[in-house]
């Protein structure tokens, strides 16, 4: 049977709209899959949890298109490796464990990351040895013999810890590892299971003020030429100085030593999305501090230091360069 030509015309129209929104429908399922950001940070008792948090809410609000998350990791190590495996498309990273991933050594020794880009530097992370002050332990050289919880294993921690023990011309052989996260140490170090907790992060820590709210501590201070020594052979390095008071009960001022906290993807990520997942983070720097306030050292005119070793994405570094 013939149909007359107006329903032909419908017919038509309306094959034509439903190929439309079907094809409508696929690129916005593809648009999604291709714009979701996932941030690896680190342990909740850190402070690459509550910051990459913080990113990931400024990503959601400011970001058109781009559907971001932020979860709890095993911190630098497992955050490249998971990049490197594209698990996640962000990570805040120590830029030391950086440097050994993009070269191939340390813990990375034939395993060379190259698909790593920079997005932002962000702040200093400090190495802080907490113990107890009825312990007795003045200084590193006083760890020989201790239990001393080092971190995670094979985590960015543990390379500080086991780079500061050689200044002080200490190896495991001299001391009671214990492989212990953030949290796990500070529980131990309450407990008296440990008697040192080491801690790579930004300063005022949580899992810190949780001993310090319960147990009188004590920072462990770097003795001054032990400084100068680490920051000549690991030049991610700077010397740093704990204000006194950070933490209840302690006042003292201590010396010591950081790396940075960077912010790094993979090749993957677009020019385009690097540049405004950039400018708005450092335009929301405020919402930043407000989730940590190791956040208030994140600024703009700094966002490049300790980059030079990674190639940048094109995007990211276009913003930071921008007046």
């Amino acid at each position: 049977m013939k149909l007359p030509k107006i329903f032909k015309s419908i017919l038509t129209a309306g094959l034509a709209v439903a190929m439309a929104v079907g094809v409508a429908g696929c690129g916005t399922n593809s648009d999604q899959s291709e714009n979701f950001l996932n941030i690896a940070t680190g342990g909740t008792a850190g402070t690459y949890y509550p910051i990459g948090g913080a990113i990931a809410e400024i990503v959601n609000k400011d970001v058109q298109g781009v559907n971001a998350s932020a979860q709890s990791t095993g911190a630098s190590v497992a955050n490249i490796n998971m990049l490197q495996d594209g698990q996640v498309e962000m990570a805040i990273v120590q830029n030391d464990i950086t440097y050994y991933a993009v070269n191939g050594l340390n813990m990375f020794d034939g395993k060379k990351v190259e698909n790593l880009r920079g997005v932002a530097s962000l702040y200093p992370e400090t190495c802080q040895f907490v113990t107890l002050v009825d312990s007795g332990i003045m200084s590193i050289a006083d760890l020989k013999g201790k239990r001393v919880a080092v971190g995670a294993a094979g985590s960015g921690v543990e390379a500080n810890v086991k780079q500061i023990l050689q200044a002080y011309g200490l190896t495991y052989d001299d001391i009671e590892e214990q492989f212990l996260s953030f949290a796990e140490g500070a529980n131990a170090l309450k407990n008296g299971t440990v008697d040192v907790a080491c801690v790579t992060a930004g300063y005022p820590t949580a899992s810190i003020q949780d001993v310090a709210s319960q147990r009188k501590i004590r920072l462990i201070p770097l003795d001054e030429e032990k400084i100068t020594a680490l920051t000549i052979d690991y030049p991610f390095y700077t010397r740093t100085v704990i204000p006194g008071g950070i933490y209840q009960g302690f006042e003292n001022e201590v010396p010591a030593v950081s790396v940075m906290a960077i912010l790094v993807a993979t090749d993957k990520m677009d020019d385009k999305t690097g540049y405004n997942v950039t400018k708005a983070i450092f335009s929301n720097t405020d919402k930043l501090v407000a989730a940590h306030s190791a956040a208030k050292s994140i600024e703009k005119k700094t966002a490049l230091a300790g980059m030079g070793f990674i190639k940048m994405n094109d995007g990211a570094e276009k913003f930071l360069k921008e007046q």
